[in-house]
C-alpha cells in the first residue's frame, strides 16, 4: 500500500474512530462551535481524504510519540470499543435492523485480530467467525437491496456489495499469505480495507433513502 492509499484509508477510519468521539464530548460543553468543527473536519476530510489521519499523525510527531503507536493496529483495535452513529440507520424496519446488527458484528470482530492473532487455535475460529459474519453481512444487503426503491440506488448498492466482496477475497487470500510469511501489518490493514467497505456499504444504504 503506498503512502497515499494509506493515508486515504486512514483517513476515512480516523474521522469516525479517534476524531468523532473527541467532538462528542467536547459537544457536552459548547454544540454550537463543536457543531462548526465537525463540520469543517468531516468537509475537509470529504474534499481532501487523508486529512483527518494527517491532522493526527502531526500531533503524535508533535509529541514526538509517533514512533510508539501503529496507526494500523490501534485504529483496527479501537473499532470495536464504540457504535458509530454515523454507519447507524434508523429505519424500524427489520431488514435495516439486521444490516445495523450485521455490520456491527463483523466490524467488532475483526477488531480482536491483533488481540487472537498470535494464538494460533483461538485465531483461526476468529477466521471462521469473520467468514461467518461476512456471509450474514451479504445477506442483509441482499434483503435491504429489495426493499428500498429506485433502479438507481438498487445499482449503486448492489456495486458498493461487490466492491466489498473483491475486498473479502483479498482478506482471505492476506490470511493464506500470513500462515506462510506471519507479516501480521498485512492482516491488520486488509482488516481496516474490510471495515472501511462495511461502512460504505452503510453509507450507501442511509445515501439510498
Amino acid at each position: 500500500m503506498t503512502m497515499g492509499e494509506e493515508s486515504n484509508l486512514y483517513g476515512a477510519l480516523t474521522m469516525p474512530i479517534v476524531i468523532s468521539p473527541v467532538l462528542d464530548k467536547l459537544e457536552q460543553k459548547d454544540m454550537a462551535a463543536t457543531q462548526t468543527l465537525r463540520s469543517a473536519f468531516t468537509k475537509l476530510e470529504k474534499h481532501h481524504p487523508g486529512s483527518m489521519y494527517d491532522f493526527v499523525r502531526a500531533i503524535l510527531e508533535k509529541a514526538e510519540v509517533h514512533n510508539n503507536i501503529d496507526m494500523c493496529e490501534t485504529l483496527l483495535r479501537l473499532e470495536g470499543n464504540r457504535e458509530i452513529d454515523e454507519f447507524h440507520i434508523s429505519r424500524p424496519e427489520e431488514p435495516f435492523r439486521d444490516l445495523n446488527a450485521r455490520s456491527t458484528a463483523l466490524k467488532k470482530i475483526l477488531s480482536r485480530i491483533p488481540e487472537e492473532i498470535f494464538v494460533r487455535k483461538e485465531f483461526l475460529e476468529t477466521i471462521k467467525e469473520i467468514a461467518n459474519a461476512i456471509r450474514q453481512l451479504l445477506d442483509a444487503v441482499s434483503a435491504v437491496s429489495a426493499v428500498i426503491h429506485g433502479q438507481s440506488n438498487k445499482q449503486r448498492l448492489d456495486h458498493q456489495k461487490r466492491e466489498f466482496v473483491k475486498y473479502s477475497k483479498k482478506f482471505s487470500n492476506t490470511l493464506k499469505a500470513y500462515f506462510k510469511d506471519s507479516k501480521k501489518k498485512d492482516v491488520f490493514t486488509s482488516a481496516n480495507h474490510l471495515i472501511n467497505q462495511t461502512n460504505l456499504i452503510m453509507d450507501t444504504v442511509k445515501s439510498c433513502l
